[in-house]
This record gives C-alpha cells, structure tokens and sequence, in this order.
C-alpha cells in the first residue's frame, strides 16, 4: 500500500508523473470529471485549516467522489479518548483514501502503519506538510517552467515550518539547488534538515540576517507566517513576529523574472501592495493545491488497485533507555512505543518527528 506521509515517499518520477498529471487536469478538465466516482475521501483534521481542508473537498468533487469526515476532532471519538490507529481502522470500513491533519508530530504516520485505505498527510504540527510540497512545486513548475538550478531563499519561521522542512527536502533532490535561509536565531532550521538533508545531498545553503542582502539573487522567495500557535513562550512570539516584512521597497530589489510563494495564512509578513505585483504567486498557489491534490488522489487510488509497493518501508527499531524529548510527538501523547532510525551520522532520531533521541 502507498502511502504519502513524507516528501520522500514518493520518487522524483513519481513526484514528476503527478505534477505531469496535475498539468494535464488543468488542461483537460473533463476528461477527469468522472475519474473517482464512486469513491471516498475521508479529512480527518485535528487541527484547523481553510485551504487544505477546503482544496482536498474539492478535487474529490470535482473528480466525481465523495467525502465524509470531521473539520474539528471535538466532534469525534477522540473527546472519548479513541487513538489516531483506532480512528483510522474505523474510517478505513467507509472510506477509500484518508487524508490527515494534525497539530503533533507522527499521527499519520502511525495511522499509515494500521490503514488498510492510502493515507495522506495533510499536515502534522511541526514536521512535514508533503500535499503542500507538491503544491509547490507544481507552483514553481507554472511560474519558472523548471525545478532544476534555482536559487531558493526561506523566511520567516523555519524552524517550526512543516512547508519548509518538506519542500527543502523535496528540493534537494534536484540538481542545482541553492537555498538561503533568512530566520531569526530563535527560529533557525533545524539541524536535522541541515545535517540529514542539505549536507547529505549537497545542497548548498546559507544562513543571513536580512531580505535586503539576498533579495537580487533569488529565484524564489517562500515567505512564512510566524506561527503564534508553536509557540510555548507568548513574550517570544511577540518578538520575534515582524522580523521579515516584504514590501514594494524589497520587491523593487528582486529579478524581473521571480516568483514570491507563502503557503498562508498571511498575518502581516508581506503587505497588501506586494499582491498587485506579478510576481506574487501565492494565490495562484492555492489554486495549484487544487490541481495538484486532484491528481494525488486520483494516482494513489490507482496504484492501491494495481498494488504497488511502498518506496521504502519507515523501518526502525526500538532502544532500550532511548526516549523522545518531544512533547507534542505522538509517542508521548498516545500509547505509541518510542521507535528510532539510526543516521549516517550516528544519531539516533525519532521515527515519527524526527527529533534527536534522548
């Protein structure tokens, strides 16, 4: 059973025959009218959403599905005390495909280990947001007609930036990238992304201070949101929240030919006149998540007929007095036992978020 839970789980072809796919939907939007019908998507969003939620409903519509599920998990068993591995064999008897959203670490990857339907990660709290990966991409492909030799910069919150951490390892995947990263100390990438993925791949990366310094080099621009809601320390957030604000004056800096990405919400982080300039491709994104989620679904449901074997198993071992420190980590919110994937570098790491084991 395939299963999508990390940008990794998917190969380049793999990632390149869905883009492909989504492309050809945008074209020929008839022709996938009717593609799913009969089936079923189940969202079951722990936390909230508008466009994730919003863009799986409607590429199941339009592709002739149907779907069912919850927006607010206070509406479900959970308030019960029911597991995600619960939930998901229960929904599994009413759906055909899961999509998952939830606010800690490792759920849908835990669900991926019981479901007998595919599961989609939709998002889950800090570590990885996959769909909207794609989306990016898909995006990029629209705007700069490749994926290959870009020189991509990050700011904002990339240290509790789930579309950050899948979209670099995405990238790194393709020849030529350059990535700046442009984040405040307290909300630097985390070493793991760092050391495991850029390193790893030799991708070339950079830390700078400020938007000014590399704005004239960038292909891409992915501006975040600091995220209020990661935040333990309110007086933190308060601080760190206006370090990057993009404005006409940044812009003005930036090549002719650019693209400027945000998975949104915005707060204040890019200012209402940077949206009249053409290069401000963050609401053609959202339409991208459509397309390129109507194309994800259609390809996993395919392959679940024809049976297709995972990319690679998330194999990995328990050890004996090894803990993970992370508190929003599904091991430590569920009766989950602690599992660990060894590194090249001899690290232990948390098979469900990735966090350095203790």
């Amino acid at each position: 059973m395939r299963h999508l839970i990390d940008t990794t789980d998917i190969s380049v072809a793999e990632v390149d025959h869905i883009i492909n796919t989504a492309l050809d939907i945008i074209a020929n939007r008839e022709k996938y009218r009717e593609v799913c019908k009969g089936k079923k998507l189940a969202t079951l969003f722990y936390e909230p959403s508008t466009r994730t939620r919003l863009s799986f409903t409607s590429a199941m519509m339009e592709l002739g599905g149907n779907v069912l599920g919850f927006s607010d998990a206070a509406s479900s068993s959970v308030t019960k005390g029911e597991t995600v591995a619960d939930t998901v064999r229960v929904i599994g008897c009413f759906a055909d495909i899961i999509a998952m959203r939830h606010h800690i670490e490792g759920p849908p990857l835990d669900a991926s280990m019981v479901s007998r339907v595919p599961i989609i990660n939709a998002g889950d709290g800090a570590h990885a947001h996959p769909t909207q990966t794609l989306t990016d991409l898909l995006t990029i492909t629209r705007e700069l007609g490749h994926l290959d030799n870009l020189t991509i910069g990050f700011c904002g919150d990339l240290l509790y930036g789930r579309t950050v951490h899948s979209l670099i390892k995405a990238l790194s995947r393709y020849e030529g990238t350059k990535i700046v990263l442009i984040a405040p100390d307290s909300l630097r990438l985390p070493d793991y992304i760092k050391h495991d993925v850029c390193e790893k791949n030799g991708i070339e990366y950079r830390e700078v201070s400020t938007l000014e310094e590399v704005m004239g080099e960038l292909d891409i621009l992915y501006m975040t949101r600091v995220q209020q809601e990661r935040f333990a320390d309110k007086a933190e957030y308060e601080r760190v929240k206006d370090c990057y604000i993009l404005d006409t004056e940044k812009m003005a800096l930036a090549k002719e030919k650019m693209a400027v990405l945000h998975p949104l919400p915005r707060v204040n982080e890019i200012t209402k006149e940077v949206d009249a300039d053409p290069r401000a491709a963050y609401f053609r994104q959202v339409e991208n998540g459509k397309f390129v989620r109507k194309a994800l679904i259609y390809t996993l449901l395919k392959w679940a007929e024809e049976g297709k074997e995972p990319l690679h198993n998330h194999e990995a071992a328990e050890v004996e007095g090894l803990v993970c420190p992370n508190k929003k980590c599904i091991c430590n919110n569920e009766p989950v036992e602690y599992k660990f994937q060894l590194t090249e570098g001899g690290v232990y790491r948390c098979l469900y978020c990735s966090t350095k084991a203790e």
